[in-house]
């Protein structure tokens, strides 16, 4: 194993509708989508399918949906001997998406939360640990500092950009966010500011991490510790879904770093296995 990560899995219910219902409103639905979901599983099955040995840390619950899940990861090649699992519910979202795509989500973490920092073993063979921030806080510290402890590289994917700190950069290598995460962790108002000027300060919240912010469509501006700022744009294709392009691009570009790939590279590999996922028929 040479990629370990840890986060949520949440089993995602999407019904499609004309519209989202109002208040005490009952609506008929068009039809409805059983879909395996959290940043977690799903960057954990993007480093999978783009070559990486892979390990997953994270916590279902006794029901049919952490089963699902369970199957899901397994059948991507993905070990599962550090996956938890309580007697609760799974962590799960209900989503409606309506025809001119609105959306409306609830999520509930459930076990997620319950995680078990205190059960996690770096594997000696693992090089890089790769984690989000969806988990309950103190679980990024905890399990990043373990894996630092090891050697192993530590990627953070810090989406959503909640109650990020200094201590918890100082624990980075490689950090990715998009926009908004970038402009939450620095406190800023304004989620169009310049990208470059965003990486640079983020570069100086975190002078020894490599520093990644997703543009979507405008494309990727990266940087590596005391390098000037580079852009790669997007490849255009026909979009029929952006969901789960993010997680995609992570997996990828973690993957990328395993095999050698330079940073520049690994972004590119990254942006094209995102940009197949987005013109996919799902």
């Amino acid at each position: 194993m040479t990629l370990l990560v840890i986060g949520a899995l949440h089993w995602d219910v999407v019904v499609r509708a004309a519209r989202l219902p109002q208040l005490d409103e009952t609506l008929r639905g068009r039809d409805v989508l059983y879909q395996f979901g959290g940043k977690g599983g799903n960057q954990a099955v993007a480093a999978a399918k783009a070559g990486a040995q892979v390990g997953f840390a994270g916590r279902i619950g006794s029901d049919a949906a952490g089963a699902s899940m369970r199957l899901l990861l397994e059948k991507e090649g993905v070990d599962l001997s550090q996956l938890q699992q309580g007697t609760g519910a799974s962590g799960m979202s209900a989503a409606i998406v309506t025809e001119h795509g609105q959306y409306g989500a609830v999520i509930v973490s459930a076990e997620n939360h319950m995680y078990d920092t205190s059960a996690l073993k770096i594997p000696t063979r693992c090089a890089m640990l790769l984690l989000q921030n969806e988990m309950r806080l103190g679980v990024f510290a905890v399990c990043a500092a373990a894996a630092r402890k090891q050697g192993a590289r530590v990627v953070w994917n810090a989406a959503p950009a909640s109650d990020v700190s200094l201590s918890d950069l100082a624990l980075v290598d490689t950090l990715i966010v998009n926009r908004l995460e970038a402009a939450d962790i620095l406190e800023r108002n304004d989620v169009d500011c310049d990208p470059v000027a965003a990486v640079r300060l983020l570069s100086a919240l975190a002078p020894n991490a490599e520093i990644i912010i997703t543009l979507g469509g405008d494309g990727v501006v990266f940087a590596a510790p005391g390098q000037p700022c580079e852009l790669q744009s997007a490849h255009s294709v026909k979009v029929v879904s952006t969901h789960g392009a993010g997680d995609v691009f992570v997996g990828t570009f973690a993957a990328g770093r395993l095999k050698g790939l330079s940073l520049s590279q690994a972004v590119a590999a990254g942006q094209k296995a995102a940009a197949a996922h987005i013109a996919q028929s799902r």
